[in-house]
């Protein structure tokens, strides 16, 4: 489908209408990739097809609160391209959700599925609302009702949705009975991150934030062997900016391995302690209370200062666009983990590699969860399931070949690894592209 459609079914041109490109993180993705085209000299063709989704739709969600009244919500469903196999990508519960943001984080996981190595497209939807304002049975038919606005989309061989943030595995439950029950029968694959007693994988919760520290200890490696630093994990400090799902586990398996995180932060701010904080006692209070806000043993610090703090490792967790311009020179980290999705805007992005910064882009640094989201829709397909050790095997396998794939074409095209990164997507992307060629 190479068009987008009005409400009225009146073909529409997505840049000039502005649907898609309004948000910063699509002005970026848009940029990055353009910027990666030039680098490689892509066909112009296929850059041009990669700028915009395949599809997009837009459903209004009414809920029956609580009170009794009705409320409408916004949702989204965005396929960027399922050149490769069915579209994958989360669902997103949060109140800044928008038409463009989805687009762009689309057009991500359509990048990081081809730079693994899967056989998916990429895909993102979400709903525009504050999920701690609803109560968990109106959550439920926020999270059913929507399901049935966006099933004939949605599938097993069409497209999988996953938790992403605000959502998570008991939400993935309701749309995997939302949806077959519609169909008629079980169907655990039509989306992944569920729990391990309906189908879902073990280690699939951790594998975000295990597969951002493999490929910092990738990063250690390069460096020393390109002889740009001599890092030891466990002598190196850390921030984590967003003590979320990913954060969480990201600064746990740091702290097991014996490096000094420093710093953590939530939505409301940051907790800092030079002589490194206790991480698992930190998420003990971070359950109890659902923020760090109050947490004793710390100094209390402002997310903008937890960023410009003189550490080794920093690994933006939380949302896109928190490296900018206008903070992006009290960066002093040597190393950056790429945990959310568009931390760092395309102008801070240049200007910390110009700077000697190694920053491991999002598409790879991040890319453990759909990895293990892949291979629990493999075990789901086959009903043949593999311990958590066969899982994590698998997922560092998978990382530290994409690390080196992404290695090779930054020293082939004397760029960033961010810019290698897209370029190493690219490749084979567009191979698949011009393969299959242009319906009709």
């Amino acid at each position: 489908m190479s068009e987008q459609t009005s409400p009225s079914n009146t073909p529409v041109n997505p840049l000039r209408s502005g649907i898609y490109d309004t948000s910063p993180l699509y002005q970026n993705a848009v940029m990055d990739l353009e910027f990666a085209g030039t680098t490689m000299g892509i066909d112009p063709n296929v850059l041009e097809r990669l700028k915009l989704p395949k599809r997009a739709l837009c459903v209004n969600v009414p809920v029956r609160m609580d009170d009794g009244s009705v409320k409408v919500f916004e949702g989204y469903r965005v396929q960027h391209n399922t050149t490769l196999g069915p579209g994958k990508g989360g669902i997103r519960f949060h109140p800044e959700v928008n038409l463009s943001e989805v687009s762009a984080l689309a057009m991500l996981m359509t990048m990081k599925c081809s730079l693994v190595g899967l056989p998916l497209g990429g895909a993102k939807g979400g709903i525009r609302l504050d999920p701690s304002q609803l109560s968990r049975a109106e959550q439920q038919a926020l999270t059913r009702r929507y399901t049935m606005e966006i099933i004939n989309v949605i599938g097993p061989e069409q497209d999988i949705p996953a938790p992403d943030v605000g959502t998570d595995g008991q939400h993935m439950a309701w749309m995997m009975d939302t949806y077959s029950m519609a169909k008629g029968n079980a169907v655990p694959g039509v989306v992944t991150g569920k729990p391990i007693e309906i189908g879902g994988s073990l280690g699939r919760p951790e594998s975000t934030g295990r597969g951002v520290i493999y490929v910092i200890e990738h990063a250690i490696e390069l460096l020393k062997k390109k002889n740009l630093g001599n890092f030891v994990l466990k002598e190196c400090s850390a921030v984590v900016h967003g003590f979320g799902k990913v954060g969480q586990v990201a600064a746990y398996e740091l702290f097991i391995r014996g490096c000094k995180v420093v710093a953590v932060s939530d939505y409301f701010g940051g907790i800092y302690d030079k002589n490194g904080l206790n991480i698992p006692e930190v998420m003990k209070y971070m359950a109890a209370n659902r923020s760090l806000k109050g947490y004793p043993k710390a100094e209390v610090i402002t997310n903008e200062q937890l960023i410009g703090l003189p550490v080794d490792i920093l690994i933006p967790a939380a949302i896109d666009g928190v490296v900018t311009k206008a903070n992006m020179k009290n960066v002093k980290a040597k190393i950056i983990s790429e945990g959310a999705n568009g931390p760092i805007t395309s102008e801070a992005q240049h200007y910390l590699e110009s700077q000697g910064v190694t920053i491991i882009p999002d598409i790879l640094a991040n890319a453990g969860g759909v990895i293990v989201s892949y291979f629990e829709w493999v075990q789901g397909m086959q009903q043949f399931f593999w311990n958590e050790k066969e899982i994590n095997e698998k997922l560092a396998e998978v990382m530290l070949r994409s690390f080196n794939r992404v290695a090779d074409n930054a020293e082939k095209y004397k760029c960033g690894m961010k810019t290698a990164a897209l370029i190493s997507s690219v490749e084979r992307l567009s191979q698949a592209m011009l393969l299959r060629g242009l319906f009709p």
